[in-house]
């Protein structure tokens, strides 16, 4: 029996896809137009140009090779519930540059208008056997491509699927949220008794100040273990250092020690001007002359002056005054005073924080 509904291609289009072919390149289908034949069911004709009676073209919605058949493609287009009034008899399939490339009958539908009572989506769909579908590409406007019902559906299904799949692996695992900090696992990174700067004057829930007070043992056994004697650590306007531990820098602390502030020993060497006379000239005069001499002791040449942390020379031994011309001056010096700078201890560059301890 003879097929009454078919496609196929025209002789411009036959002509376009072996081009396209034996070049190498691809022939893009584009639109999709259907007519209502003049009132008659009509039978393609590969000589054609044109529809019949073109009652509406627009963009395709989609073009794909047919999964059971690789020699066909199917193109496709909707038609929206608001045009129509009007029959479709003929389909047809332009490329790019306006050409009609294939044509189709198709058994006789109406598509209504809304304002005639009734309207509906229509979808129209073309199946071709091509010689060659690897030289036709689809080419759209994706914002006026509507999809159908099966093909969200269709989406849909795999869509879910694939979230279903991860879902079940997800919920599955022995620790899915292992990115994130959990309650039960605090300890593990911040445990009880640790301090930490905070900068501001109350602590947050669960904290209490490092200021030295007493806490109780009971409410707080984790923290007693951290600090034994129930007493926090007084950390308010104090620098933490890290405990010796046997290295042999600070040795003879114990852990929450306190220790006083100290200047490590050190020497200061002072110099003097003074006059050429012979008399002995005392060590706090002023320069009478641009002549500097240099103090050294009487056993060792060059030795600087000993002046302890009060600016005060320390020992009492004799002092020669060396000048110009080898004249020697003689001073057995007792005391050395120097102004006092600074101010009531020795510190770096800082900022306050209020030191606070985890309790619970």
């Amino acid at each position: 029996m003879t097929a009454k509904y078919f496609a196929i291609l025209t002789n411009q289009g036959a002509a376009r896809l072996a081009n396209a072919a034996a070049l190498g390149t691809k022939l893009n289908l584009t639109q999709m137009a259907v007519g209502d034949a003049n009132g008659t069911l009509p039978t393609p004709d590969p000589a054609q140009t044109k529809l019949i009676n073109q009652k509406r073209i627009a963009p395709l919605n989609l073009l794909t090779v047919d999964p059971a058949n690789t020699s066909q493609i199917i193109a496709e287009q909707i038609i929206p519930e608001n045009e129509g009034g009007f029959w479709i008899r003929e389909i047809g399939l332009y490329d790019d540059a306006g050409v009609l490339i294939a044509v189709a009958n198709c058994p006789e539908t109406y598509k209504p208008q809304l304002q005639e009572g009734s309207g509906r989506t229509q979808t129209i769909r073309m199946i071709l056997i091509v010689s060659s579908t690897s030289a036709i590409t689809l080419k759209i406007d994706p914002s006026v491509v509507l999809a159908t019902r099966q093909y969200v559906d269709d989406k849909v299904i795999e869509v879910k699927a694939y979230a279903d799949s991860l879902m079940a692996a997800h919920l599955a695992a022995a620790d899915p949220h292992a990115q994130y900090l959990k309650t039960a696992d605090i300890d593990k990174y911040i445990p009880v008794g640790f301090p930490l700067p905070w900068p501001q004057a109350t602590p947050p829930e669960g904290w209490l100040k490092c200021n030295g007070a007493a806490f109780d043992k009971a409410k707080y056994p984790k923290l007693a273990v951290a600090y034994p004697s129930g007493n926090l650590p007084d950390l308010r306007g104090e620098f933490l250092r890290g405990w010796d531990d046997g290295r042999g820098i600070d040795s003879g602390r114990v852990l929450l020690s306190a220790q006083v502030d100290d200047f490590k020993a050190h020497r200061h060497e002072s110099y003097f001007y003074a006059g050429v006379s012979r008399n002995e000239v005392p060590l706090t005069s002023l320069p009478s002359s641009d002549e500097m001499l240099t103090l050294s002791s009487a056993t060792s040449s060059l030795a600087p002056l000993d002046i302890d942390a009060n600016g005060t020379l320390i020992g009492n031994d004799d002092y020669n005054c060396l000048a110009e011309g080898n004249k020697n001056n003689k001073r057995t010096a007792t005391g050395l005073s120097t102004n006092i700078i600074g101010g009531t201890e020795t510190r770096p560059r800082n900022i306050a924080f209020n030191y606070i301890v985890r309790a619970a």
